[in-house]
């Protein structure tokens, strides 16, 4: 099963993360997380490992939307957007909301998951 939306960027990995979030933010998205996990990995574990990072991002009035149907929703907020090397390309990909929260049976969340997942789509075809 797919449950992310993914995409390989022409730009270098720097400029791919910087792209990224001036999309979502065009898209109503903030990041409100961002984890380096190659710089993580090399100062906790002493090991290399490729250009490798996880932004947080949060569309306030849809979270909002969520949150007010099931406060447990939280554990599926934010959504992921990561960008990362392997092979010497760079990658982005976000994670699908109708995938996520399929696990929960509700219409009015599968419609905002279907929203979200839209923006989220727009922002990585961007890239």
């Amino acid at each position: 099963m797919e449950f992310g939306y993914k995409k390989q960027s022409l730009l270098l990995f720097a400029e791919t993360v910087e792209k990224i979030k001036a999309e979502l933010a065009k898209e109503g998205f903030g990041v409100i997380t961002e984890i380096d996990a190659k710089e993580t990995f090399k100062k906790k574990l002493g090991v290399e490992f490729e250009d490798y990072v996880i932004l947080g991002a949060c569309h306030p009035a849809t979270a909002l939307a969520v949150l007010k149907q099931n406060k447990e929703m939280g554990l599926m907020l934010p959504c992921n957007v990561i960008a990362y090397e392997e092979g010497g390309n760079i990658f982005v990909s976000a994670i699908l909301p109708t995938v996520a929260m399929s696990i929960v049976t509700n219409s009015d969340l599968d419609k905002i998951a279907k929203e979200v997942e839209e923006k989220l789509k727009k922002v990585i075809d961007a890239v």
